[in-house]
């Protein structure tokens, strides 16, 4: 990388470079103008970056002097909501912009800076702004892994200068509802005062925490304990689309009065801690809906129907309490002819994590309609270990060019944790990365140098070797010759009791090529130079993730189990989870490796 290139994620609208450079070596004042006092946890706020930076000289002062960085609140400068410009003089900085998002974001640009130029930043013009008003992560945190509170900060922070200004956690039973510890007892769930705190330091941070609880399907932790057994649609199990006979509920009864009674006081006792406007309801893949309780009205009204009449209980609860209700669209897609009967008020979001999803198709679906919607494409790093970065690419890609096409109100990546949440957080910054730079400059991030931008503002590798190992290892999957939906072969040997429905789809000496191939992917690992304050444990993540898969590909080739291998993988797993996670639910991730173990 040149000294000189400025690299900045996302990659603003317009930079002009300009002659000499503004040295950052105190003395000089810091002002603001516009709205001085309102202006001020700015001003402090850059202040701390520049003390960060080794220049702790800078003076806060109502006027200018000969060497001055100033904030400027100017409703009318030109510029759209959100939006900023940062003119780098050799004497003076000035950040402008028509609201304090945009200062916020300038904010950001310029820390990025000050990483790349600690001593002297480059004179230069960037005007910018976003595509999209909402740029959104949702983090899975019901499969499993509950981040620890230092592990959510960070992650707020790393978003936050990435210019995302949406945060969910998704939901099903790791809250702490008073009435239902039988639910989360072993979960380590989020309370309400572990909640108000976040909302608080997202705020801070110019990011909207919004509630999320899913209310219909994926209800399987609630519906299969004896007590809420009567509220399953299916108590017995149901068979999902692909075939598979499962034993356990998965959604609600829709008939049952009890059913929105929980819902109610589920709603009751979550919000309040929110000071987001929005709620995510969920309602995504209702599987069993027909199967139970509602078959004979799903064969008299139609399976669309009763799902319809249900989700508009659930949106009457939620604007009695004063928030706008978001779901999942899938469902309702299934059901195209009822897409106009939903009210105006709902807000839509549109998923799907594969390259080919058919994103542009389904948005028109909702534009048509008049629905407000987000589209929501993946990180793709669930049920991968590595992560499937020419999938996840080409997923974020098509999903914000469709929904910019459309008029989407939002991009809200997604961040699952299937089967285990076994891939390391550091796994999915790639794909938050993408979705940062597709969600604020749509056109530019399709040459995005995203190994580059990944050295610099996420691992802060001085070697220029983890972005890049980072994808490659992500694209692993693809030695295999075998491409699956939503997962990647190499997972299946990891996870997966029985190998033989997987290995049939292998061909002769596969295994053995990726194998080495994966070798010298993680060859070049101890060569990197990390500079970011969790480094060594992004290095043993990673070594860790080349683990699991060489672990997975060497028990397919021999066909069998290395036992003493899957201890030391389990103790590694076990010793990661803890550094970024809560205790609960690592006994159930790793509950398919122990089942294996003599």
């Amino acid at each position: 990388m040149a000294a000189t290139e400025i690299l900045l994620l996302p990659p603003p609208r317009k930079l002009e470079r300009r002659a000499g450079e503004l040295l950052l070596a105190p003395p000089g004042t810091l002002c603001a103008a516009g709205a001085p006092d309102a202006l001020e946890p700015l001003l402090l706020r850059l202040h701390d970056e520049l003390v960060h930076a080794g220049h702790a000289g800078w003076t806060l002062a109502a006027e200018p002097a000969a060497k001055a960085i100033q904030l400027a609140l100017e409703p009318h400068a030109g510029l759209p909501p959100q939006g900023y410009r940062l003119d780098i003089a050799p004497a003076s900085l000035c950040l402008t912009a028509p609201d304090r998002a945009g200062l916020h974001h300038g904010l950001m640009t310029l820390r990025q800076l000050l990483r790349q130029f600690p001593a002297a930043l480059p004179a230069c013009v960037i005007t910018d702004w976003p595509d999209y008003a909402v740029r959104g992560v949702m983090l899975d945190i019901s499969r499993d892994k509950i981040p620890t509170t230092t592990t959510l900060a960070a992650l707020v922070d790393r978003l936050a200068e990435w210019k995302f200004n949406h945060l969910q956690l998704y939901t099903e039973h790791t809250f702490a509802y008073q009435n239902h510890r039988d639910v989360w007892a072993e979960a380590d769930p989020m309370t309400a005062a572990d909640v108000r705190w976040l909302d608080t330091y997202c705020r801070a941070r110019g990011i909207e925490l919004a509630a999320n609880q899913n209310s219909f399907g994926h209800l399987t932790r609630w519906l299969r304990l004896p007590r809420y057994r009567a509220l399953a649609e299916a108590p017995a199990g149901y068979v999902t689309p692909w075939g598979e006979r499962r034993t356990e509920p998965m959604s609600l009864d829709p008939a049952n009065p009890a059913s929105l009674a929980l819902l109610r006081e589920l709603f009751d006792e979550l919000l309040p801690n929110f000071s987001s406007r929005l709620f995510n309801v969920g309602c995504d893949e209702t599987w069993d809906l027909g199967q139970g309780h509602s078959a004979a009205a799903c064969a008299a009204r139609g399976k669309g129907r009763v799902y319809l009449e249900f989700l508009l209980k659930i949106r009457d609860e939620v604007t009695r309490r004063g928030r706008t209700m978001q779901f999942w669209g899938d469902i309702i897609l299934q059901h195209p002819e009822l897409v106009g009967e939903l009210p105006r008020d709902l807000v839509a979001l549109n998923w799907g994590y594969e390259a080919n999803h058919p994103f542009a198709r389904e948005a028109a679906t909702f534009a048509a309609a008049g629905l407000p919607f987000w589209v929501c494409p993946g990180t793709s790093a669930w049920n991968s270990l590595a992560g499937r970065t020419d999938n996840m690419l080409a997923n974020i890609r098509a999903a914000a060019a469709a929904g910019l096409a459309h008029g989407a109100e939002g991009l809200l990546v997604t961040d699952w944790g299937d089967n285990g949440h076994w891939q390391p957080l550091p796994v999915s910054y790639a794909g938050f990365a993408t979705a940062a730079a597709c969600g604020w400059n749509t056109d530019a991030a399709k040459n995005l140098p995203l190994a580059a931008l990944l050295d610099r503002h996420a691992f802060m590798d001085d070697a220029g070797v983890m972005g890049q190992l980072a994808l490659e290892l992500g694209n692993l999957y693809r030695a295999t010759g075998v491409e699956l939906a939503n997962a990647s072969l190499l997972f299946q040997l990891l996870h997966k009791a029985d190998l033989s429905p997987w290995l049939a789809k292998t061909s002769t000496g596969v295994l053995e090529k990726t194998t080495q191939r994966l070798e010298e992917m993680v060859a070049p690992l101890n060569r990197a130079r990390l500079r970011c304050a969790d480094a060594e444990l992004v290095r043993d993540e990673f070594a860790l993730v080349a683990q699991m898969l060489r672990h997975g590909l060497q028990r397919a080739s021999a066909g069998e189990e290395n036992v003493q291998n899957l201890r030391a993988l389990l103790a590694g797993h076990r010793r990661l989870w803890l550094a970024r996670n809560r205790p609960g639910g690592l006994a159930a991730s790793q509950a398919p490796l122990r089942a294996r173990l003599p």
